[in-house]
């Protein structure tokens, strides 16, 4: 499975021709969709879902289809029927010749005075890949790659070590990181290392890796 990173907490994976997407919001490039037979979204938040993105993906590719949870699917299914499809915590499904998994049912705690939306992550193929979206959400079953919220307005970095402590995956690869600066990433880099218990790998947007 090709894994290339995309700005943000955008991700796109692809098996034997063929291309699946996950969270292609408002900080990912606008060509991030192309060429995608699936795409999914973790929740509402525009750094994770650009409504227009997706129609325009939508409209331009009769063959593409959204999995997401309800509160996205509403905002879009009505236009593009049979086409986007409702998940939430526990359900399975295949897209684009992938098998995926989904877990969760919210977001991290931002402030206690904001609200919670919902949120899920997809493990893909057995395990192999798990993007949780917003959340430090551990699967029940082995992770081999894990995409890690690294830097986010709801996490500081001893959660996300005690979260890669957790998953304990084979290697965990930066997601969520276009507001950390390049001054910061040294320090991450090092101490999440050090401390994860996992090998812990970047790629820069557009870059790839075998997973």
């Amino acid at each position: 499975m090709k894994l290339t990173k995309k700005s943000h907490a955008c991700i796109r994976l692809e098996k034997d021709g063929r291309t699946l997407v996950v969270d292609p919001g408002g900080f990912t490039e606008e060509d991030a969709t192309a060429g995608a037979e699936a795409i999914l979204v973790t929740h509402e938040h525009a750094d994770h879902f650009d409504e227009g993105r997706l129609r325009a993906a939508l409209e331009a590719d009769p063959g593409t289809e959204i999995w997401t949870l309800k509160s996205v699917a509403e905002q879009i299914a009505a236009a593009f029927p049979g086409r986007v499809h409702t998940v939430g915590h526990g359900d399975t499904f295949t897209a684009a010749g992938f098998d995926v998994q989904v877990h969760g049912e919210l977001h991290a705690v931002i402030h206690p005075d904001i609200p919670r939306v919902t949120n899920v992550g997809y493990l893909v193929d057995g395990g192999r890949v798990f993007h949780p979206g917003d959340a430090l959400t551990v699967p029940d079953r082995p992770v081999q790659t894990l995409m890690l919220p690294v830097m986010a307005p709801w996490n500081k970095i001893s959660e996300v070590i005690d979260y890669v402590r957790e998953v304990k995956p084979q290697r965990a690869y930066d997601i969520h990181d276009a507001l950390l600066t390049d001054l910061a990433r040294p320090i991450y880099d090092r101490q999440i290392g050090a401390l994860g218990g996992a090998e812990h790998l970047r790629l820069t947007p557009g870059a790839s890796a075998e997973v």
